[in-house]
This record gives structure tokens, C-alpha cells and sequence, in this order.
């Protein structure tokens, strides 16, 4: 239990560090992004958001797989002297 606290309270430690807004995209997009946002279009920010998205899905897939497969397929320990 202690485990899962420590590994929770590093995952909030770290998401405490990553920034707020990030420019996750091809170079082609961030030029049509910068133009939108001169000429006074509001859409950037929404593909902003898409691409992050889209890029966080397969990190949430994988994570999730993961989990589960620690928390299925992990050993039980053995205390000695316990009764069964």
C-alpha cells in the first residue's frame, strides 16, 4: 500500500511540473496555428488541443495495459509463520 502511495504522490509531483500549454504539432499546422491566431481565428487552440489528445491516448492505453497487468499478475508474498 505504502508503494502505491509513493508512486501516486510522484505521479502528482510530476504533473505539477509539466507545462500548462504545449505546441504538439507538424510544422505545416503551426504555421497554419500562427496564421489563425494573427488574422484573430480562435480554431488553434482547439487543434492545439487534438493534437495533445491524440498524442495522450496511446500513453493512456499503454499505462492502463500495464496496470493491469501488474495488478493481476503480480506474485503474493509469502509471509513465514502465517497461517494459511
Amino acid at each position: 500500500m505504502k508503494r502505491i502511495i509513493i508512486v501516486f504522490l510522484f505521479i502528482l509531483a510530476s504533473a505539477a511540473v509539466i507545462p500548462t500549454s504545449a505546441g504538439a504539432q507538424c510544422a505545416m499546422c503551426t504555421i497554419n496555428a500562427e496564421q489563425g491566431v494573427k488574422n484573430g481565428n480562435t480554431q488553434a487552440k482547439g487543434l492545439n488541443t487534438g493534437v495533445l489528445y491524440l498524442m495522450a491516448m496511446p500513453y493512456l492505453f499503454i499505462g492502463g495495459i500495464a496496470a493491469l497487468w501488474y495488478f493481476r499478475f503480480r506474485k503474493k508474498r509469502i509471509i513465514p509463520g502465517a497461517a494459511l
